[in-house]
């Protein structure tokens, strides 16, 4: 499987419309949140957000951390917390205080920004937050829950966020709420594909039955036994796709006229169970693999 030329090249304007709104709006901005989806660590992360965002003080918010493979996830913590960030893993299904525990985390952070405000003789005000990450790892989400009610539209594919918008979220802080922003070229092709199997790209970017064939692949190399469970599938070869392709829609039913397999059905199924979260505990990025 190859990136097509459209996904390297691949850069909607309204991205380049945040980010050069972020840059004009950026000291205002005290901290800033990027959450990522713990399911892809390493490839949900905005690859140029140190250029955007310089020296601001950054907490890592990894999102669906109930969807992922905690002990493979987990690595990616330790060296994000070793490069200096912070990192709060969340369940937003079931986590009852998140905007405790982010209001707790702003709040330390706060302290290193005030004595700084405070040398150069600027008065302590409501911390600004800038809240950033690709689209669909939960940002839309997670703004709701700290504010308690929905303010922001959610949805599970790319641009239900449009404009940027200023939240008060409480007596704590402000968030800059931003559109989902990716990078101008996706080089890696593994990244491009780990985007598009957790729908953080458009579906039309590349071959819906590529990145189907990417999923299955990557659940039988590192997740056989979810593979077998799900899709009823033993094992994978490249001569012999199609082959698997029959397995899973004789399982779900996938039949046209004739008893044929409908493959259109099939690869929906496959791109939509990780799309819903249907397959738990899963993670693409492999932290000894980059």
């Amino acid at each position: 499987m190859k990136m097509n030329n459209n996904l390297i090249n691949w850069y909607p304007g309204h991205m380049a419309k945040t980010k050069r709104l972020i840059s004009e709006r950026l000291d205002l901005i005290d901290i800033v949140i990027e959450v990522i989806d713990a399911r892809i660590p390493y490839s949900s992360r905005i690859k140029d957000l140190d250029n955007l965002v310089k020296d601001k003080p950054r907490l890592i918010v990894m999102t669906k951390y109930d969807l992922c493979d905690k002990k493979e996830t987990d690595k990616w913590v330790n060296k994000y917390q070793n490069d200096g960030y912070r990192v709060l893993t969340l369940d937003l299904t079931l986590n009852k205080s998140i905007d405790k525990l982010i209001s707790r985390e702003i709040n330390e952070m706060m302290f290193e920004v005030n004595v700084k405000k405070v040398a150069k003789g600027l008065s302590k005000n409501r911390p600004k937050v800038l809240i950033v990450g690709v689209p669909n790892a939960g940002k839309s989400t997670l703004i709701n829950r700290l504010v308690g009610k929905k303010v922001v539209n959610v949805g599970n594919k790319p641009g239900v966020t449009k404009d940027l918008s200023w939240i008060r979220v409480n007596n704590n802080f402000e968030l800059l709420d931003t559109p989902g922003i990716l990078w101008p070229k996706i080089t890696e092709e593994k990244v491009g594909f780990n985007l598009a199997s957790f729908t953080a790209i458009k579906e039309e970017i590349l071959p819906l039955d590529e990145v189907s064939t990417y999923i299955l692949k990557m659940l039988y190399r590192y997740y056989p036994v979810k593979l077998k469970e799900r899709y009823g599938v033993d094992s994978i070869d490249d001569e012999e796709i199609v082959e698997v392709y029959d397995i899973i829609g004789r399982k779900f039913g996938c039949l046209i006229r004739g008893g044929n397999i409908d493959y259109d059905k099939v690869i929906g199924i496959i791109i939509n169970d990780i799309k819903n979260g249907n397959v738990k505990g899963i993670t693409f990025d492999r932290f000894d693999n980059n």
